[in-house]
């Protein structure tokens, strides 16, 4: 089965896109390919369908990134492809200028090329901060070993709601350029971390909370600590363990003021130690519930 380019299919020409960016390519695309405004062209439909399947792919995190390996992979085939190509035409191009010429003009192309300017390579690392600092940004000092073998400090702003995988540019840090070349840039790729508390999973945050079995059993109003603010939850009778409550837009930000949910999940914890009181208390339970 051949494979899909997404990215083409909405119109965008890379993967270095937004969700805003994909969202509104997203919208071109269905608006003039919808099938009331097409009716009765097949080709059309087929099309539509592609397009639905694109953005329901990419404009969710965790499918996104999954399809985004095998996106990379098709793209460095493609350009090897190509390049490929382009080699075997200017190996012919060459055979025939040493035929006609004796490769005169090939050489003076060549170093005419050789003093073209020829600009660094970009340099790439990465850094981690945990969903907490990711959520509220954050300042790091990032130091790094320098071409020349001196040590260079970096100052890391890492902006507030910045997502997994993304990269932070110093312009002008990377590789050196050769004939006068541009530098290379610096890339710091930010890697988001789960705390004890929280963890993150796309635009979504979980958090589990211990309950005590009478609490399971009866029902209790408790006090939450979300990632940015404490919220009142009404624990129902009967709550088990791993039973999940959500809260919608209480979790992680993205897009411009969006954030996805916060996922409370239930944990029954029974006590290590009983107090006198307790213990008939649970033996009582167990006479009634055996009876």
């Amino acid at each position: 089965m051949s494979f899909k380019d997404y990215y083409k299919i909405l119109g965008l020409n890379s993967n270095k896109v937004s969700i805003d960016e994909i969202k509104v390519a997203y919208r071109e695309k269905a608006k003039k390919y919808h099938p009331d405004i097409n009716s009765g062209n097949n080709d059309y439909e087929e099309l539509f369908k592609e397009i639905n399947e694109a953005y329901k792919v990419l404009s969710d995190a965790k499918s996104r990134r999954k399809y985004d390996r095998s996106w990379f992979i098709y793209s460095e085939r493609k350009r090897r492809l190509q390049q490929k190509d382009r080699d075997e035409k200017k190996t012919f191009k060459e055979k025939l200028m040493d035929i006609l010429f004796g490769g005169s003009i090939i050489k003076k192309q060549e170093v005419k090329k050789a003093k073209e300017p020829v600009n660094g390579e970009n340099i790439e690392t990465e850094v981690e901060v945990n969903v907490v600092q990711a959520f509220n940004g954050t300042s790091k000092k990032l130091k790094l070993l320098a071409v020349d073998g001196k040590t260079k400090t970096f100052n890391l702003n890492v902006p507030a709601g910045i997502q997994d995988g993304d990269k932070i540019r110093f312009v002008g840090e990377g590789k050196p350029g050769k004939n006068n070349g541009t530098r290379g840039d610096l890339l710091v790729r930010v890697k988001i971390k789960n705390t004890k508390e929280f963890s993150l999973n796309g635009v979504d945050i979980y958090k589990e909370i211990n309950l005590a079995p009478w609490e399971a059993a009866l029902g209790n109003k408790v006090k939450v600590q979300a990632i940015d603010e404490e919220i009142s939850l009404v624990i129902p009778k009967g709550t088990e363990s791993g039973d999940k409550f959500t809260i919608k837009g209480k979790g992680y930000k993205f897009g411009r003021g969006q954030r996805g949910n916060f996922y409370i999940v239930a944990r029954i914890v029974v006590p290590k130690k009983l107090s006198e009181e307790q213990e008939k208390l649970y033996e009582k339970l167990k006479e009634i519930e055996t009876k």
